[in-house]
């Protein structure tokens, strides 16, 4: 009888142990963690600029803000920001600046106030080097004087500063009648030596012999363009003097051109009455 009861011991210490071995054995692992996937970051549009180029950006600022503050130094900088960006103007800072009859007279040649060099470089560095914009200024291409007011229903204001009023132009359902310009964060500045590049002025794409039909114009007084869809062709007329075979010039078909528009004349401008400087 002991016998038996010391083999049933047995025999359970036996099924024991082998259930507790089974039990190590099948263990279920943890299930794999699933492979990391390498997120790509998108490639930055790069725009070249000069020391020549930051100097033009500096004057604009200046001459533009009526001498103001960074606040409106940055704000008329994020228009030609903007304007560089959009695909529709000059691809250089200063073609930008110095495209005819859009930023003050004289921009490119009067002259800088010294005490205001800080604050010019402080505020091209940030735009340059940062990636800086007004935040208020958004898509706009376009600003005036602040106080004026025009008779056109496209100009959606949406900031104050500088003494300047900034707009965007859209629609009647509220899209943008311009190329959109590329957000800050898709664009890098690549600073290189060397004299700035100034692409060839629109009288040298569009001889002034040959008349070009121009839009109504256009309600700015200080930075505004129109755009052209040139579709056909253009060339010297035969009976322009020249010297070599007429250049025969052939864009695209709907490549857009901005084609500068003379200011408005202020006498038929009315007051405007003043608006907040962070306007809808």
């Amino acid at each position: 009888m002991r016998a038996e009861i010391s083999f049933g011991k047995s025999l359970i210490g036996i099924l024991f142990v082998g259930l507790a071995a089974a039990g190590c054995t099948t263990t279920s692992k943890p299930a794999a963690t699933a492979a990391k996937t390498k997120q790509v970051q998108p490639a930055k549009v790069t725009f070249n600029y000069t020391k020549k180029d930051r100097d033009c950006l500096q004057r604009a600022m200046y001459f533009e803000s009526q001498h103001s503050d960074e606040d409106g130094y940055l704000a008329v900088g994020t228009v030609i920001m903007n304007r560089l960006t959009s695909g529709a103007y000059p691809p250089s800072i200063c073609g930008v600046v110095a495209q005819e009859k859009q930023f003050a007279p004289g921009v490119m040649t009067r002259e800088v106030k010294p005490q205001a060099e800080t604050e010019l470089a402080t505020a091209a560095d940030a735009i340059l080097l940062k990636g800086a914009r007004h935040p208020a200024v958004k898509d706009a291409m376009f600003f005036h004087t602040d106080g004026l007011k025009f008779p056109y229903n496209n100009m959606h204001y949406v900031a104050v500063a500088g003494g300047n009023a900034f707009y965007e132009k859209r629609d009647a359902n509220g899209m943008l009648q311009t190329p959109p310009p590329l957000p800050a964060y898709e664009v890098a500045m690549n600073y290189v030596p060397g004299e700035s590049m100034l692409p060839p002025q629109f009288e040298a794409l569009i001889p002034s012999a040959v008349p070009v039909p121009l839009p109504a114009p256009d309600p700015m007084a200080t930075a505004s363009t129109a755009q052209m869809q040139i579709t056909t062709p253009v060339t010297l007329p035969e009976t322009a003097p020249v010297t070599s075979p007429a250049p025969s010039i052939e864009p695209e078909p709907g490549m857009p051109i901005a084609i500068p528009i003379p200011r408005p004349a202020y006498d038929s401008v009315m007051l405007r009455g003043s608006m907040q400087a962070d306007g809808g």
